[in-house]
């Protein structure tokens, strides 16, 4: 399915404004993902599993060809209560009643298109008028998607960029990658931090240093009397490495087992 982001002269349209800093679930909460005509349950399914993952969960079907079905339950993969919740309407302005904006999906360019904008940009505008009430991510049909006439029912078309040769997108994909833009112009694009270890000091990887010359000279690796630039080489690799006290530890417990097979051979 070829996705685009389409919407154009809806009741309200996007203004960006300051936001009264909500928590990123109630903010999230005033969003709606609405599928219109989606013909495949297993799409639903995974729609649901898709917004779940972004922190998404008001779902609303426009006459879905088969809902509740036991393979939408399955390919929602845990995300049961967002099915569970999906609202069914018959019609699209049923869908849309009570937004202050929506925000419809499309691949295909319009001869009447309003404004058009990558799914990055269009986020941070839905982000913004969510100040002012709920806003709707519209998507249409799996073959065509929207109609001109339900995209003449959203203030904003929204596009994902994609491979002008190949840019079929699944409808799932499509508001998976909508949903991640979503967030993170809600919430921003914090990660999980790498954990943290004591670093090596100065003295220590002094110490490391002068063992490693040791041992390589034991080895005839480094000759003392033609050095080259192999011991400053190395200093500026442990320097870059930025190396922690237990590498130091590691490096050192190397050295040593290498200095004991060289002092007495390998132990039967």
């Amino acid at each position: 399915m070829r996705i685009v982001t389409g919407a154009r002269s809806a009741p309200a349209s996007f203004a960006p404004t300051s936001l009264p800093n909500p928590s990123t679930a109630s903010l999230l909460d005033r969003f709606r993902i609405v599928l219109v005509a989606p013909s495949h349950p297993g799409n639903i399914g995974a729609v649901a599993r898709a917004m779940l993952t972004m922190g998404l969960s008001r779902l609303v079907l426009v006459d879905p060809l088969r809902f509740p079905d036991p393979e939408a339950v399955a390919l929602a993969s845990g995300a049961t209560a967002v099915l569970a919740g999906a609202r069914v309407v018959a019609t699209l302005p049923e869908a849309l009643a009570g937004c202050a904006s929506a925000c419809g999906f499309s691949a295909r360019p319009r001869e009447f298109a309003g404004r058009v904008l990558p799914v990055r940009a269009a986020a941070r505008e839905a982000v913004a008028s969510a100040a002012h009430g709920e806003v709707a991510l519209v998507f249409g049909t799996e073959m065509s998607g929207l109609s001109n006439r339900d995209l003449a029912r959203c203030a904003v078309i929204a596009t994902i960029p994609t491979n002008p040769d190949f840019g079929s997108l699944n409808l799932a994909a499509a508001v998976q990658v909508a949903a991640y833009e979503l967030r993170v112009a809600a919430a921003g694009d914090a990660v999980w931090p790498a954990p943290r270890f004591a670093p090596a000091s100065t003295d220590e990887v002094e110490a490391l240093f002068a063992h490693a010359g040791h041992t390589l000279t034991a080895m005839r690796f480094l000759n003392p009397e033609r050095p080259r630039r192999l011991m400053p080489r190395l200093r500026r690799l442990f320097a870059r490495a930025g190396l922690e006290k237990e590498e130091v530890n590691i490096l050192r417990g190397i050295l040593a087992r290498i200095d004991e097979l060289i002092a007495h051979g390998p132990r039967r």
